[in-house]
């Protein structure tokens, strides 16, 4: 019984789920979009990908010289 009480939730999930998602398809979402190109999106992924790059960069220059304060 158990067992069908669980695959009974997952179909009506996944129906609701299914309904939710055509419901969204017919929004327009053209003026979000045009706000911004294809160039400004790669400009910050860019930025965020030198940012992390520096970080990285700064862990493993702070490993290397407490390594040579330990001497090893």
């Amino acid at each position: 019984m158990f067992q069908l009480k669980k695959k009974a939730a997952v179909a009506v999930a996944a129906g609701s789920a299914l309904v939710a998602g055509g419901a969204q398809a017919a929004v327009d979402l053209t003026p979000i979009t045009s706000a911004f190109t294809a160039s400004d999106v790669t400009t910050g992924v860019m930025a965020v990908a030198a940012v992390l790059a520096v970080i990285y960069v700064s862990i493993k220059a702070a490993r290397i010289v407490l390594g040579m304060l330990r001497g090893g």
